[in-house]
């Protein structure tokens, strides 16, 4: 990153980046009322912080939840654009709202320090992709993006052709018995985005055998067409 960027000082609003995804986190302290009033969010908060992104939506929306965990600070809105950098998937907007711009600097911050984990599990070919996500307890950001309940294990499980993420999705429900939020498709529940995805929730022992099983059918199917699908981090879901 170059020293123009890096300077705080001249865009007080920066906080950081990371190559990942091409993700960038940014703070206003003080938002503009006129603003604040056409910004789609929940909850108008005067210190809005911004984690936006080119590639990738899960990862993203993972982080961030750790990252309201860990901060006085609370998800107002996520939303899916269909990107990807011409991709099969979406990248991500995503708000955060506090009341002390510390506190929201620091939950952008920490949202950025999980990438490398959150984008362990996203396996990558020419042809597609494949995404897991796991938490043993959810927070407000799966909440509002994939309607978890707050405080259970969560899992996603998508795949890209989207026909290939239908396949995982009925792996993953018979493997193991979780409870089944919903599924997203072309025309359902993306932005028509290339995936297949299903959101489940339940038992933690459960719901991370369901992602494995996913995963593993998901790999073996999309190194059909013709490239073995990678990861650019280490795997953190085990």
């Amino acid at each position: 990153m170059n020293d123009f960027l890096n300077s705080t000082s001249v865009v007080p609003e920066f906080v950081g980046t990371r190559e990942i995804g091409d993700t960038i986190g940014m703070c206003i302290p003080s938002v503009d009322p006129t603003l604040l009033d056409q910004l789609h969010i929940t909850k108008k908060y005067s210190v809005l912080g911004i984690l936006s992104a080119r590639s990738g939506a899960g990862p993203q929306i993972m982080a961030m939840d750790e990252a309201v965990k860990a901060t006085n600070t609370e998800v107002v809105d996520i939303e899916l654009p269909r990107d990807t950098k011409g991709g099969a998937g979406h990248g991500s907007l995503i708000l955060v709202g506090g009341y002390d711009p510390s506190d929201v600097r620091s939950a952008i911050n920490v949202a950025l320090d999980n990438l490398s984990r959150t984008f362990g599990d996203v396996y990558n070919s020419a042809a597609g992709h494949l995404e897991l996500q796991f938490t043993a307890r959810a927070s407000g950001a799966c909440h509002m993006a994939f309607g978890a309940p707050e405080g259970k294990a969560y899992g996603l499980i998508c795949g890209a052709p989207s026909g290939i993420g239908v396949v995982m999705a009925d792996t993953a429900i018979k493997t193991a018995g979780v409870n089944v939020l919903s599924f997203a498709s072309p025309s359902h529940g993306t932005s028509f985005s290339n995936e297949g995805m299903v959101h489940i929730s339940g038992d933690s022992g459960a719901v991370r055998q369901a992602v494995i099983a996913g995963r593993e059918v998901g790999l073996k199917l999309l190194a059909q067409l013709g490239e073995t699908p990678v990861n650019d981090f280490p795997s953190y879901i085990k």
